[in-house]
């Protein structure tokens, strides 16, 4: 591709078309019948065309008994026929339609499962969403329904054309008019569905993430009454795309024309031929309107031939922009041991961590200590690198440099899921999804947790105190994110996921800084049951729940500034004193 001009067959689009096709190709019973039933509806308007020479010229003609007899008959049968062929064909084509549709969203939405936590960071989640419910149905339309156009369509003209040449090879000369017209129109417009059609694929990422934001953020917008806001940018993303899908409409709409400017070309041509005065006494009535109605019954299917470049040029930019994602690769696993319970004795050796999106600089050779069954808190102003850190020992993101040990050996060298087990992780931020409470507790490789157990995690989090208020109790609908339930009430689920996992690492991500004060309490509670025994790292903004840590570590612009306990760092009158004295300081003036 070079500039504005787009490669229509070149052998890049025909390995994204093969490909395509081979998804069809798992169906391919069906498939068979379904290009039958095509060819069977295709080749029965053919031969009921043939048939009007006899009808015009014996049957009104001549008075032919026999025929008068035998044509209603004929044309019945012809058309039962075709009726089953187009019955096998709708169906066939739907059935395979459906199906590629499902398998091109399940591969679609595994490798959204498998790709690094850093590609979701980089696209905006309406897209991600967007190739899942619109990108994949563009997809089917190319993979079948245009199939069944080609072939439905192409079957028609080839039986046509045979009627034509085998009625009056004379009269057929007006094809090499109008062919290469039709042919030349399906060129133009070609290229002219791929550069709209990719367009419009990205245009919809961005309305479906316009309506994911206003949706999630419906009280932020009626509080600060952004709702002229949120609609202005909703009325801009659909406008540019209502005027790209009218720009489709407008190339289907001249397409037409151009055709049907060609078809009246052609049968002028027709015309002139079959009146010349050597021919006009040779060419019967019958002969005539047999040809004529063949070239009528060709036009519309070489129209739909023509229009059908809109679904396949679309429908191969749509798979090119999802094979783009089926083909990225996978997050990085390069372990080969298997990690069956770590002791957790985990040590950050001048760790750096670059974001590779804006090449910003998180973490500037950080050194930290975390024996196994110790609390580390992580302080420090928003920006400071907290987050970046902790993010590390999933492996969410790989360290720029140094390294990351755990129990004295290189983190990288044990497997992602075996690693991922030994973490257990309690946000502010807490994802729940939707179904029940035990569903929630007992999530992933969780999922085969007695209930018993999931019942005693509860309890141990101090969420059987609400969770036995519920309809159901521990097997209630908590609706979509939790929210069913309060902010404490999520919370205290997300702890008890976490009990209930047993992981010997914890991470703690300021998991009460939004909670009312008995809500706070509760959770305070059941994290000390949850941090027993475990090496946990808490990130910490409000500095009253963190005194008892065992090690407290300041960060400042990616680096540890300063380390040590609670009152060791307040002697020391530092960035954590400072700190210290100003949410002292607000809580006083409170």
């Amino acid at each position: 591709m070079s500039g504005n001009k787009v490669a229509i067959w070149d052998a890049h689009t025909r390995q994204i078309y093969r490909r395509l096709l081979g998804y069809t190709a798992r169906f391919w019973i069906v498939g068979v019948i379904a290009i039958v039933g095509m060819i069977i509806d295709g080749g029965g308007l053919a031969v009921f065309t043939k048939l009007l020479v006899p009808m015009i010229d014996k049957l009104f003609a001549e008075k032919d008994q026999v025929l008068i007899f035998w044509m209603p008959i004929w044309i019945i049968l012809i058309f039962l026929v075709r009726g089953i062929g187009t019955f096998l064909s709708s169906y066939g084509v739907s059935y395979v339609g459906r199906n590629v549709v499902q398998s091109l969203q399940r591969d679609v939405f595994a490798s959204y499962l498998r790709l690094p936590a850093t590609f979701f960071g980089e696209e905006h989640s309406g897209h991600q969403v967007s190739r899942i419910t619109y990108t994949s149905e563009q997809v089917a339309s190319a993979s079948t329904d245009a199939v069944k156009v080609v072939v439905t369509e192409g079957i028609t003209v080839l039986g046509m054309l045979y009627v034509m040449v085998s009625t009056s090879a004379y009269l057929t000369m007006v094809l090499f008019i109008m062919v290469p017209l039709i042919m030349l129109i399906a060129s133009v417009v070609s290229r002219r569905y791929r550069s709209i059609s990719r367009r419009i694929q990205g245009m919809m990422g961005s309305v479906t993430g316009a309506v994911e934001e206003s949706v999630e953020a419906n009280r932020e917008i009626r509080i600060y009454g952004g709702q002229q806001s949120a609609a202005s940018r909703f009325d801009d993303v659909t406008n540019r795309t209502r005027r790209l899908n009218l720009k489709v409409a407008a190339t289907n709409a001249s397409s037409s024309s151009a055709i049907q400017t060609v078809a009246a070309l052609a049968l002028a041509v027709m015309v002139f031929l079959a009146t010349r005065p050597g021919e006009i006494d040779k060419i019967s009535a019958g002969v005539f309107i047999a040809v004529l109605t063949a070239m009528g019954g060709m036009m519309p299917s070489l129209k739909r031939l023509a229009n059908i470049q809109s679904n396949i040029q679309s429908g191969i930019s749509a798979a090119e922009n999802l094979f783009e994602i089926i083909d990225l690769p996978p997050e990085v696993d390069t372990g080969t041991r298997v990690l069956e319970r770590a002791r957790g004795d985990i040590r950050f050796e001048d760790v750096r961590l670059v974001y590779s999106r804006n090449a910003f600089e998180a973490l500037r050779g950080v050194d930290l200590y975390c024996a196994p069954g110790t609390v580390t808190a992580l302080v420090g102003r928003s920006g400071s690198g907290k987050s970046s850190l902790v993010s590390l020992l999933p492996r969410f993101n790989a360290p720029s440099g140094g390294r990351i040990l755990l129990d004295g050996a290189d983190y990288e060298t044990f497997t992602l899921p075996s690693l991922r087990r030994q973490i257990a992780w309690v946000g502010q931020s807490v994802v729940l999804f939707d179904g029940t409470v035990a569903e929630n507790i007992a999530y992933g490789e969780l999922a085969g947790a007695s209930e018993a157990d999931i019942v005693a995690a509860a309890e141990a989090a101090n969420a059987m105190e609400f969770i036995q208020r519920m309809p159901q109790g521990i097997h209630s609908p908590i609706g979509q994110g939790g929210n069913l339930l309060s902010g404490g009430q999520r919370q205290r689920l997300a702890i008890a996921r976490a009990i209930l996992k047993n992981a010997p690492i914890l991470v703690l991500d300021e998991a009460t800084s939004a909670l009312d004060t008995e809500s706070e309490r509760l959770i305070q509670q059941a994290l000390q049951h949850l941090m027993r025994d475990r090496t946990t790292l808490v990130i910490a903004h409000r500095l009253s729940t963190i005194e008892h840590a065992d090690q407290i570590a300041v960060m400042e612009q990616g680096r540890i500034v300063e380390r040590g306990t609670h009152d060791e760092l307040l002697a020391f009158d530092g960035h954590y004193a400072a700190l210290h004295r100003m949410q002292f300081h607000g809580q006083s003036g409170d």
